[in-house]
C-alpha cells in the first residue's frame, strides 16, 4: 500500500505534475547530471525527513499525552495550542487530534490533495499523496489498513478523517502494553509516523509478549 510497505497498486493512477514539482524535478536532474548529488542521496534525505526527523515532533506529543492525562485532555480539546507546550510552533491550520481506543480506530486522509499536519509530522509520505490512497481510504478503509498489515476486528469502528486546507488531523494511537514505567523519551521512540496517520498501531516494546 505504500512506498515502504511494498504494495505497488498504489501507483496505478499517475497524476499530473504540478509546476512546482516539475521545477524541483528539473533542478534535481541538473544536479545529478553535473555530479553534484546522487539519486540515492536525495532519496535518503527525503526518507529521513519523512520517517525520522519530521515525525519526531508528533512522537513527543503522543508520549506526553500518554504520561500526562491533563495534557491529553487539552490536546484532544484544542490540539493547535496544546502542542506549543512541548515546544512545537503551531501552524496556521487548525489541528484536531483524534484518539484511538480499543473500540475506535482513526485513519487520516486528504481526498482532494495532500493536506497534512506538517507541523507535527514533517513531510507527507509518497503514498499519502497518491490517488489510490486518497480515494480508497474513504471507500474501503479496512482493505487499505489490511494492506498496511493492520487487520482490525469487526467490532472496531473505523473513522476516516478528511483533512483540508483549514483543518489537519493527527491520530493519538493507543499506548502499547508493556510500556508501563517507560520514560517520556522512551515512549516517544516507540511512536511511528504511520501510527499517527492511522495506518498502523504502536508496537509493544521489544521483548513484551514473547
Amino acid at each position: 500500500m505504500s512506498d515502504d510497505h511494498g504494495h505497488s497498486e498504489i501507483h496505478h493512477h499517475p497524476e499530473p505534475v504540478s509546476p512546482a514539482e516539475a521545477r524541483a524535478r528539473a533542478i534535481e536532474s541538473l544536479l545529478v547530471d553535473k555530479g553534484l548529488i546522487t539519486i540515492d542521496a536525495i532519496d535518503a534525505l527525503v526518507q529521513m525527513y519523512e520517517q525520522d526527523i519530521g515525525p519526531l515532533k508528533g512522537a513527543r506529543v503522543v508520549a506526553r499525552a500518554w504520561v500526562d492525562a491533563d495534557f491529553m485532555s487539552r490536546l484532544l480539546a484544542e490540539g493547535a495550542n496544546s502542542i506549543a507546550e512541548v515546544g512545537i510552533e503551531p501552524s496556521s491550520n487548525q489541528l484536531v487530534v483524534v484518539e484511538n481506543t480499543a473500540t475506535v480506530h482513526n485513519l487520516v486522509v486528504c481526498t482532494l490533495c495532500s493536506c497534512y499536519p506538517w507541523a507535527v509530522l514533517g513531510l507527507p509520505p509518497t503514498w499519502y499523496k497518491s490517488f489510490a490512497y486518497r480515494s480508497r481510504a474513504v471507500l474501503e478503509p479496512r482493505a487499505v489498513l489490511r494492506e498496511f498489515g493492520l487487520d482490525l476486528e469487526d467490532s472496531v469502528e473505523v473513522r476516516v478523517w478528511d483533512s483540508s486546507a483549514e483543518v489537519r488531523y493527527l491520530v493519538l494511537p493507543e499506548r502499547p502494553p508493556g510500556s508501563e514505567g517507560m520514560s517520556e523519551v522512551e515512549l516517544a521512540s516507540l511512536v511511528t509516523r504511520d501510527a499517527m496517520i492511522g495506518v498502523a498501531k504502536v508496537a509493544a516494546p521489544a521483548g513484551v509478549g514473547r
